[in-house]
């Protein structure tokens, strides 16, 4: 496999510019990630600060009601609420490392920023997050928190204003600010080495539940489900069962409204390869190449490309990626809600209602993860402010 790529898919397709920071940022992986000392400060901030591990939650009621056994990975009580908190301090952490004072981001649904900023603030670097306009009015409670947290947002106006917006303002500016500032992308996108390092950084999620599910129920699950935006909550849980075969591997994509018509972000299932943001995969194109707007009920997944690792793993067979509509993910949202008392995010509903589908399909003796990537209070006035009506 050539560097950089997965199979067919990767690489570093971006102006000559920013090939010197990229290969600067490979270096310090290969000299710090295998450190002692790095690893040592990284761990004790993951205990001490996260709240690593999270645990591994073995759902009565549903499993009840779903006639299998449901887990879920429970990223939604780490610190800040989600799982982005990982990549977030490894990559602040590292920043650090090379002398840096000044980390970047881009934010969809917000909750990278808040991660980022929370990073930064604790590790004391200046933090700057590229944010569409439009997110910015869906996401203003995650806003507030990122300017709280010391953080500047940079509202972006140009394209669809959103998450894809915001990684081109994004990595406009890194381009003149390289000596001083590191870009920290928030998922398994982007040039290499980016896929390559958040995907290690988000592996925890997946080491950890592979030793708690085995802990408590003596073997390894039969299926492990995830959301797909950007795909780092489901790359970090998938890669470490990567080897293990008899574990199925479910990324699962946003459709949106379902209407003919109108715009979804179901990448994998809908998208054909091309280049954006520097890499190699599938997208939502025209025939002609011209990229296409996103959209769900999900701002964290409204994203019309996927990590390159993602569409390497569906090349080859070791996952399959399934799409969740919107009022599929309400109605999941509302469910887990009242019968485990856990208000999961948006992004995370989508993963669990495509179990809820399985509800009767599986013996009483399968087991099933979801990786529960953020919890649910940051969506509250996007769900009561829908159409939807719960059954």
């Amino acid at each position: 496999m050539l560097k950089g790529y997965f199979g067919d898919f990767g690489g570093q397709f971006v102006p000559e510019l920013l090939i010197p920071p990229l290969q600067e940022l490979e270096a310090a992986m290969e000299r710090f990630l295998s450190d002692t000392d790095f690893k040592r400060e990284l761990n004790h901030l993951f205990a001490n600060y996260v709240g690593r591990p999270t645990p591994l939650y073995y759902c009565p009621n549903l499993s009840k009601d779903l006639g299998f056994k449901l887990w879920l990975k429970r990223e939604d009580l780490t610190h800040t609420g989600a799982h982005k908190i990982n990549n977030t301090l490894g990559q602040a952490l590292l920043t650090k490392y090379m002398g840096k004072s000044k980390i970047i981001a881009e934010t969809g649904a917000g909750q990278h920023g808040v991660a980022t900023a929370t990073a930064a603030a604790m590790l004391g670097l200046e933090c700057l997050v590229f944010m569409g306009a439009l997110d910015v009015q869906r996401q203003a409670l995650n806003v507030k928190r990122m300017e709280l947290l010391g953080a500047k947002v940079v509202p972006v106006e140009s394209g669809t204003k959103t998450l894809k917006d915001a990684i081109n303002a994004a990595l406009r500016y890194w381009i003149s600010h390289q000596e001083d500032t590191h870009y920290c992308i928030g998922s398994v996108v982007g040039p290499h080495p980016f896929p390559y390092m958040v995907r290690e950084f988000q592996a925890v999620i997946g080491k950890e539940a592979k030793e708690q599910i085995i802990e408590q129920s003596g073997r390894l699950p039969d299926k492990v489900v995830a959301c797909v935006g950007g795909g780092s909550n489901a790359m970090g849980i998938f890669f470490p069962f990567f080897e293990d075969k008899e574990v199925e591997l479910i990324g699962v994509e946003a459709g949106g409204s379902g209407k003919p018509g109108d715009y979804h972000s179901a990448t994998l299932n809908k998208g054909l390869p091309g280049v954006l943001h520097g890499t190699k995969t599938n997208l939502l194109q025209t025939k002609d190449g011209q990229i296409l707007p996103s959209h769900s009920i999900a701002p964290g997944l409204d994203y019309p490309g996927v990590g390159p690792e993602h569409t390497y793993f569906q090349s080859i067979g070791r996952a399959k990626y399934e799409v969740v509509y919107d009022k599929e993910a309400l109605e999941a949202f509302y469910t887990l809600s009242a019968k485990e008392g856990i208000i999961p995010a948006l992004e995370s509903s989508h993963a669990l209602a495509y179990v809820l589908k399985l509800k009767g399909k599986l013996s009483n003796q399968t087991q099933v993860i979801v990786n529960l990537s953020g919890r649910g209070d940051k969506d509250l006035d996007i769900v009561f402010g829908s159409d939807f009506v719960q059954r």
